[in-house]
């Protein structure tokens, strides 16, 4: 019996860590559209429908922080600042689609 809870406990643990990191309502809508490409802030506030630009701010400062997002800015007038996803944020890319995938699926089982 302890050995069943101690290897469910090392399995929750890093799914935990993942909710964590891009659990919450905007960090996967973030995420997600700048998978399509690097973005201005106004670009991703008209992308993302009901997010606030200071909900906006704080979700991009976390995920740069915890290296999902980098924030590029331009010596140019005004200062052009562009957010991108870093290699590593890409890697979410394959959660991102399964995620897409089952989400799609439990859709269409619910609605019929």
């Amino acid at each position: 019996m302890k050995e069943r809870s101690k290897e469910c406990k090392i399995y929750i643990r890093p799914v935990r860590d993942v909710i964590d990191l891009i659990g919450g309502k905007w960090k996967l809508p973030v995420i997600i559209a700048l998978s399509f490409g690097n973005q201005r802030f106004k670009e991703l506030e008209r992308q993302i429908e009901g997010i606030t630009p200071r909900m906006l701010s704080k979700e991009l400062k976390d995920l740069e922080v915890n290296g999902l997002v980098n924030r590029s800015v331009y010596n140019t007038t005004p200062v052009t600042v562009e957010y991108s996803l870093t290699d590593y944020g890409k890697t979410l890319d394959k959660v991102i689609e399964v995620m897409r995938d089952w989400g799609t699926s439990h859709r269409s089982k619910i609605m019929n």
